[in-house]
């Protein structure tokens, strides 16, 4: 049994090592199925709507997810409070499925991400010295982080291999974006994978509650996106009907037509320049910063940054925030988006504080 330094106590308690790759690998999952099993027996795992609150931390988590007019919800959605059995940390993912299988796709991820993940952070800090030492605060945290990046980076290669093995779901032309967050104390940690998006809302100096948008929706137009796409030979663009809609396309330009330029599965176009790599960034908390919401394009689509942040900051009962979110994106769509079919919509509100209070008085949505 190893004991980790200072820098990665909040993130382990402890690790066991075994002789041999294969053992260690097969431990660390045996390890993190018990791991799964606890936070489910103890209600602190959740994959639908709902709550999540613990006794141990100051977090509280509101969950809602709605089927849009397009056939079976393919949105699928995770908490997981004191995850990998750390009271200061909170896991939260939100994953879009696409194509035929999507929904599938998505709940295959869903259930992968954190499995995959605390494996792999557990790889990246056992490949780390145990015994560095930073003369500075900035270096502990940067090297912190650059453990959860790297480990994020290799767990989403080993989940969009393993997707691609699962011979019971076709993801050819199937997939899910996913966008998740680990807090750890003061420190958030936001992965990106798709066009799905992570609002921050925290209090201006003028005591105004303003939103923070933490993640870039991956579309195809991206100047950095297209330019990898084009490079690997696959096509970005519109169709007549679709002003504004840039997809990706294979070289002959018939399909898949994919609305995204990074995604799990599609393996249609995983050689024409979209990949399963998340754009993962970091944020120090600090006492102005009162919850993040996470949801799905959907609600992005007929609803704004700002406008989500008044929504959630009004909402009386926090327990009711996420649904509140959803509701007003369907009455927005329904306003905005007449004649076309609603997408699905989901949403995850995740409070800091235990006690959440605002200086100013959200303005109303106009109508």
């Amino acid at each position: 049994m190893v004991l980790f330094p200072s820098l990665v106590n909040g993130l382990a308690r402890t690790v066991s090592y075994k002789k041999g790759k294969d053992h260690e690998r097969d431990g660390g999952r045996k390890a993190v199925q018990e791991l799964v099993k606890e936070a489910r027996k103890n209600d602190l795992l959740l994959s639908s709507s709902g709550i999540v609150k613990s006794a141990k931390s100051n977090n509280f988590a509101s969950v809602f997810s709605r089927k849009g007019q397009k056939g079976v919800n393919q949105d699928s959605l995770v908490i997981w409070e004191e995850f990998g059995c750390q009271e200061d940390m909170i896991f939260c993912g939100i994953f879009d499925g696409h194509g035929p299988w999507g929904h599938y796709v998505a709940k295959r991820v869903r259930k992968s991400v954190p499995a995959f993940l605390l494996c792999k952070w557990q790889d990246s800090v056992a490949e780390a010295s145990l015994d560095l030492t930073f003369k500075l605060e900035t270096d502990r945290n940067l090297h912190k982080f650059h453990i959860w990046k790297q480990s994020y980076m290799k767990a989403c290669a080993a989940i969009d291999q393993d997707l691609k093995q699962q011979k019971e779901i076709d993801s050819f032309r199937s997939g899910t974006t996913a966008l998740t967050i680990i807090k750890q104390g003061e420190d958030l940690i936001i992965a990106n994978l798709g066009d799905s998006r992570a609002v921050l809302a925290t209090t201006s100096e003028d005591g105004t509650l303003i939103s923070l948008q933490l993640t870039t929706d991956m579309k195809p137009n991206l100047p950095e996106e297209a330019a990898r796409i084009e490079q690997s030979r696959g096509r970005v663009f519109c169709l007549e009907d679709e002003p504004g809609v840039y997809r990706v396309w294979m070289p002959n330009g018939k399909t898949p037509g994919l609305a995204l330029s990074r995604a799990f599965g599609d393996y249609c176009v995983k050689d024409f320049g979209v990949i399963s790599v998340p754009d993962v960034t970091q944020r120090k908390l600090i006492s102005k910063d009162q919850f993040v919401i996470l949801a799905t394009d959907g609600v992005w689509d007929v609803i704004s940054n700002q406008e989500a942040v008044e929504i959630v900051s009004s909402t009386p009962y926090k327990e009711k925030a996420a649904q509140r979110l959803v509701e007003c994106a369907v009455r927005q769509w329904k306003h905005k988006k007449r004649g076309i079919a609603m997408d699905d919509m989901s949403a995850v509100c995740l409070y800091f504080h235990s006690c959440t209070s605002h200086a100013s008085t959200p303005k109303p949505l106009s109508s």
